[in-house]
C-alpha cells in the first residue's frame, strides 16, 4: 500500500488538473463495488462517506473496519470521511473511531459560530496524530441527496471570497466546500448551473486549501470538467448512486421475484451503481 496521505493525492490532483472522487456507502457491497470502479477507472485513490445516518445504518466502528479490510484486499489507497457532521461530538466520534476525514458542516448557523466549531474540530483531529483531514463549508447548500423537482437557489447563497478568507485563515482546514450555483441531490424540472467565474474569484481570495464540489449529481459533464479546471480537487457524487442501485435491484426482483439469495438480488444494484463511479472516475482524470 501506498504511504500517501489524502492531502497528499488531492495535491497530485492539483497538479495535475484532476479530482479525487468521493461517493457514498452504506452497505459492504456498495463499498466493494465503489473501489473496483475506481480501480478500473485508473484513480490513484478514492474517498468513501458516510453521512450521519448512513453511519447510524452501518456503524462507526463498522465502517471503519470495512474499509481498512476492503483497502486490505484490494490493495488499494480508501479513504473514510465522515460526510456533513453536524456538530463536534459527531465529528470526535467518527475520529476516535478511525475515520481519516471528516467534514464539519456548519454553514447553516452564523459564520462566527461555523468558524468557531470547525476550529474545535480541526484541533481534535491534530490531536488524533494520525493525519486525520478537516473539510469545512461555508455557503448555503440547498437541497437534499434524492430526487426533487426544482430547488431554488440564488448568488445570495454563495459562498463570499471575503469570508473564505477569513474562514481558512482561522480555523485551518484541510479542504473548502464552496457554493457557487451547486445544490445536493437532482432536480427534474429545472437545470442546474455552476457559476465558474464566482468559483475563480474564491480561490483568487485564499488559494490554499483543496476545493470541493458538493452536489455534484445531475450536474452537466461540462460543468463538473469546468469546475475540475478552475481548481476543484474534490467532486462528491452520491445521489446518482443510489439511483443507480435502486434501480437495479428493483429490476432484478421484478425479473425474479422468487429469488430470495441476496447476494444474487443485490449484485444487479452494485453492477448499475459500478457504471455510474466508473464514468465519474474517468471524468474526473481527464479520460
Amino acid at each position: 500500500m501506498a504511504t500517501y496521505t489524502l492531502n497528499d493525492y488531492l495535491n497530485e490532483a492539483r497538479k495535475n488538473g484532476q479530482a479525487i472522487g468521493h461517493f457514498n456507502f452504506s452497505t459492504e457491497d456498495v463499498l466493494r463495488g465503489i473501489v473496483e470502479a475506481s480501480m478500473e477507472g485508473g484513480a490513484p485513490a478514492v474517498m468513501v462517506g458516510t453521512s450521519e445516518g448512513e453511519a447510524d445504518f452501518v456503524g462507526v466502528y463498522e465502517a471503519s473496519a470495512l474499509v481498512k479490510a476492503v483497502a486490505k484486499h484490494y490493495n488499494f489507497p480508501v479513504f473514510l470521511n465522515a460526510d456533513h457532521f453536524k456538530s463536534f461530538d459527531r465529528c470526535r466520534e467518527v475520529i476516535d473511531a478511525g475515520y481519516d476525514s471528516v467534514i464539519i458542516d456548519e454553514s447553516k448557523m452564523p459564520f462566527v459560530d461555523n468558524m468557531a466549531i470547525t476550529k474545535k474540530v480541526v484541533e481534535y483531529a491534530k490531536s488524533a496524530n494520525r493525519n486525520v483531514t478537516v473539510e469545512g463549508e461555508i455557503g448555503y447548500l440547498r437541497g437534499s441527496s434524492e430526487v426533487q423537482k426544482k430547488v431554488e437557489v440564488t448568488s445570495a447563497d454563495y459562498t463570499k471570497p471575503e469570508e473564505a478568507k477569513e474562514f481558512v485563515e482561522k480555523t485551518g482546514v484541510d479542504r473548502l466546500a464552496v457554493v457557487f450555483g451547486n445544490i445536493h441531490g437532482i432536480v427534474t424540472d429545472q437545470e442546474e448551473k455552476l457559476d465558474i467565474e464566482h468559483f475563480k474569484k474564491i480561490i483568487e481570495a485564499v488559494p490554499g486549501p483543496y476545493y470541493v464540489l458538493h452536489g455534484a449529481s445531475g450536474l452537466k459533464d461540462s460543468d463538473v470538467q469546468a469546475a475540475i479546471k478552475a481548481g476543484v480537487t474534490n467532486v462528491h457524487f452520491n445521489t446518482e448512486l443510489r439511483v443507480a442501485y435502486t434501480e437495479g435491484l428493483h429490476k432484478a426482483l421484478h425479473d425474479k421475484p422468487g429469488e430470495t439469495t441476496p447476494y444474487k438480488y443485490l449484485k444487479p444494484g452494485v453492477d448499475e451503481m459500478k457504471k455510474v463511479v466508473l464514468a465519474k472516475v474517468k471524468l474526473f482524470m481527464g479520460k
